[in-house]
């Protein structure tokens, strides 16, 4: 399991802030033990251990192992519930630019080329069948709220709101994404690339396609064993270079893409033919994943006075 937090993850930050609950992890990485076992390691009281166990369980980065036939919960097992923790706290923009803020649904994409497994599926139902490419071209298709395929990409035009006065400071997309995988693989890298313009910013590896809780937000009707949520990704593009929550994935820069010289800006989502990950790409909108929200493309900008 991939765990990433965001700001309502610190019960996972206070479950890690302990020296014990640190040595319980490390006895828990070689092989399930249960309370009793754990108190004679660490030479600790049962209640004391329970108490750190109950932290853990309750940060979800320990489980009880399961399908054993033990009734007495004093001698049930504990294992590892995950094997990444990944620490996403993306910094907030203070800056004295303007903004133009594009919300995009998932089905309004103007060019499109995708190859099984794909699909589509709205808050209340799958849109079209299953693998079946002509879904995207169905006229319920700007119902999508998950939108997903193993290799192709979607392509979207936004308008673009700027005039001669205006001079772009910053680009910043944003999106819940994972891999693709006919059912679900917690480990399943893919790697997606992103353009703007016809220019190629760079790729980010997705870890997986995660079905181990349900998203927050997925409907009841998804069933559980497909895919449940992505990890929300910021992509910023400045007068420097291009990356991705902070991490530079590539030299490209606001001049290369010319956001100024036309009235619209063409994003494009891929799995490149070439890409050493071919994992698929899921695009989570509103209604489904972690995060209520469709793919925002953010222009900062300043105005000549």
């Amino acid at each position: 399991m991939f765990l990433e937090l965001d700001e309502n993850g610190i019960s996972v930050l206070k479950a890690l802030a302990s020296d014990t609950r640190a040595s319980i992890l490390k006895l828990l990485l070689h092989t399930p033990l249960n309370v009793s076992e754990l108190a004679k390691k660490l030479k600790l009281s049962k209640a004391i251990v329970s108490r750190h166990i109950r932290l853990l369980e309750d940060a979800k980065i320990i489980k009880l192992q399961e399908n054993l036939k033990v009734t007495d919960s004093r001698k049930k097992n504990f294992i590892l519930a995950v094997d990444h923790i990944s620490i996403n706290l993306p910094k907030k923009l203070h800056l004295p630019f303007n903004v133009i803020t594009n919300e995009i649904k998932l089905g309004y994409y103007s060019n499109f080329s995708v190859t099984p497994t794909c699909g589509l599926a709205s808050q209340n139902k799958v849109i079209g069948k299953l693998d079946d490419q002509r879904a995207f071209v169905s006229n319920d298709r700007i119902d999508a709220s998950l939108l997903w395929f193993a290799e192709g990409f979607v392509e979207y035009i936004i308008p673009n709101d700027f005039n001669k006065n205006y001079t772009a400071e910053l680009l910043e997309l944003s999106l819940e994404l994972s891999s693709e995988f006919p059912e679900s693989n917690n480990n399943w890298p893919s790697d997606i690339a992103f353009y703007i313009n016809d220019v190629f910013l760079g790729t980010w590896t997705a870890p997986g396609n995660f079905s181990d809780v349900r998203g927050k937000l997925t409907p009841t009707w998804w069933d559980n064993k497909l895919s449940q949520y992505g990890l929300l990704k910021h992509l910023r593009v400045t007068k420097k270079d291009t990356g991705i929550d902070g991490q530079k994935i590539s030299s490209v820069t606001l001049a290369n893409l010319k956001i100024e010289d036309s009235p619209f800006i063409k994003l494009k989502i891929s799995i490149d033919a070439n890409s050493k990950n071919k994992g698929g790409l899921t695009i989570f909108g509103e209604y489904f994943g972690n995060y209520s929200q469709n793919i925002l493309l953010k222009v900062f900008y300043t105005e000549a006075e």
